[in-house]
């Protein structure tokens, strides 16, 4: 069952400032002319099933807020339409629906009113907004006294305590810090188990890919590709860090690459991979032997490389990064090379008690320090394994425990 229908939907801004040119923009409609005034999105359509979990991607100035606010009925499209059927909430700009001289408590009555619920609903779910926010005695203040940080915690706790059919979710998590994301993102998790659909857009491509099934990659305004979250995400972040690296490189001397196209792809085929091509993987390995993993990275050095470092992801199922380690976080430098010369790197630990689950290993090969570096060459999920069992487990860890010396008083 169809939950949101978007059909050929776009967004036009005129370019004359004056009231008779924006009259005139509004009279055309769908009738605007290509090439008159700016497209902020052009013709995007998709669809999400009721319960599921779709991703929004791209860059700063895609689109991709434009397009939300006009599912959230915000915005008035130039052309095309969009059917949502369900109660719909969204947490668009931050702290839109705020009035800034209310106080806390009294905004969460009004949004939860322009959400849908009555005031007794409202009373019956208040205590649990408040804990969610925990921004204390500042919800007796007004907004206006927040910081951006307690805005963000209260209009998130507000649109998430409603028990939307539909939530929309637009970056705004990217201004809160590490332990409020973290619970947003398990509430988030926990209205997608619920059958929740959410529309998501946010940076992390993490969060994207551990969170959503299908995903849109918008540019331009334009959709570039609709499909799989792991497909659409990786080549996004692909043709993000290639730019950024061309970028980085038109404003610095040109480094000379030997390697083909051709050759930075052998034997990975499938992967999503990037790097400015001054060193070649070609090679991962992967072995258990009495406890301890190791795994073995094999590369070759195509042009100077001053501070090269090697490292490695693992990630589980759902994208979510387990654990991961580099040269230089463990103060094992690689000595510089020069080109045509090749490398193998051992990475050993002990064999961490897994839950059950399929899981990826992630390789790099980059130039710089934990801080600040380039890549020179990333096979995201060079290698698939599986850890065997039936048992169930929640979050990471298989771990042995027993409950012990029960008592009473």
């Amino acid at each position: 069952m169809i939950a949101l229908e978007v059909r050929n939907l776009a967004k036009n801004y005129p370019l004359g400032g004056s009231q008779w040119s924006r009259f005139r923009h509004v009279l055309a409609g769908s009738h605007i002319q290509e090439n008159e005034g700016i497209w902020a999105v052009r013709d995007v359509s998709f669809s999400v099933a009721r319960g599921e979990a779709f991703g929004i991607v791209g860059a700063n100035g895609s689109g991709k807020s434009t397009l939300l606010q006009m599912i959230a009925g915000i915005l008035r499209p130039t052309s095309g339409s969009v059917e949502v059927h369900g109660r719909l909430s969204a947490l668009l700009e931050l702290g839109s629906g705020f009035s800034p001289e209310f106080t806390g408590r009294s905004n969460v009555y009004l949004n939860g009113s322009i959400l849908g619920l009555s005031k007794e609903e409202i009373d019956a779910r208040f205590e649990s907004i408040e804990r969610f926010a925990e921004i204390g005695e500042f919800i007796d203040q007004p907004v206006r006294t927040y910081s951006t940080g307690m805005v963000l915690r209260l209009a998130f706790s507000v649109v998430a305590h409603v028990d939307p059919e539909i939530l929309i979710v637009d970056e705004a998590l990217a201004v809160g810090d590490i332990a409020f994301h973290q619970r947003c993102m398990r509430r988030i998790h926990d209205l997608r188990a619920r059958g929740t659909t959410i529309l998501f857009v946010s940076h992390s491509i993490t969060d994207v890919k551990a969170l959503c099934e299908r995903c849109l990659w918008l540019q331009n305004g334009i959709a570039v590709q609709i499909g799989g979250a792991d497909d659409v995400a990786g080549k996004y972040l692909s043709a993000t860090l290639r730019r950024d690296s061309a970028h980085d490189r038109e404003a610095t001397a040109p480094q000379s690459v030997t390697a083909a196209a051709s050759d930075l792809f052998t034997g990975f085929e499938g992967r999503h991979r990037y790097g400015d091509g001054r060193a070649t993987i070609v090679g991962v390995s992967i072995e258990e032997h009495d406890g301890r993993v190791t795994l073995r990275l094999k590369f070759r050095i195509n042009a100077p490389i001053p501070s090269p470092v090697a490292g490695f992801l693992v990630r589980n199922a759902k994208g979510e990064v387990i654990f991961g380690s580099n040269t230089a976080r463990e103060n094992h430098p690689v000595p510089c090379m020069t080109p045509g010369e090749v490398s193998t790197i051992d990475f050993r630990w002990a064999s961490p008690p897994l839950v059950p689950g399929a899981y990826s290993i992630s390789v790099a090969i980059a130039d710089g320090n934990i801080e600040q570096f380039e890549v020179s060459d990333y096979i995201e999920d060079a290698i698939s394994t599986q850890v065997a069992g039936t048992a169930p487990g929640r979050g990471y860890l298989h771990l042995s425990c027993a409950a012990v010396n029960i008592r009473r008083g």
